[in-house]
């Protein structure tokens, strides 16, 4: 689990400094998929920052022993978690493989 926290900071902060120099890229999708895509990147990123405290509470719970706790935040911490990697997936396959959204 610490080397998927790793890992997945990591990620973080590549794709921050990716954005902070690159912007925003637009979506080039037309018609009923651009709601799909709208709606997934929404709920991506309003999940993705809402697990970022929830992986510290539940990694921090984790390393100090507290394992009811751990369980506990847990629970909600790993399918948000999983949700997010998912969705950040099909986002990227949508906007750059999909639909060819350049930079």
């Amino acid at each position: 689990m610490v080397a998927a926290v790793a890992t997945s900071s990591l990620f973080l902060i590549t794709y921050l400094y990716y954005h902070a120099h690159v912007g925003s890229v637009r979506f080039p999708g037309q018609g009923w998929v651009r709601p799909v895509y709208f709606a997934l990147l929404i709920s991506h990123t309003l999940l993705a920052a809402a697990v970022v405290p929830l992986v510290l509470v539940t990694l921090t719970a984790a390393l100090r022993g507290q394992i009811e706790r751990h369980r506990r935040v847990a629970r909600w911490t790993y399918p948000i978690w999983l949700y997010v990697s998912v969705t950040g997936v099909v986002v990227y396959l949508m906007l750059y493989q999909i639909y060819g959204a350049r930079p």
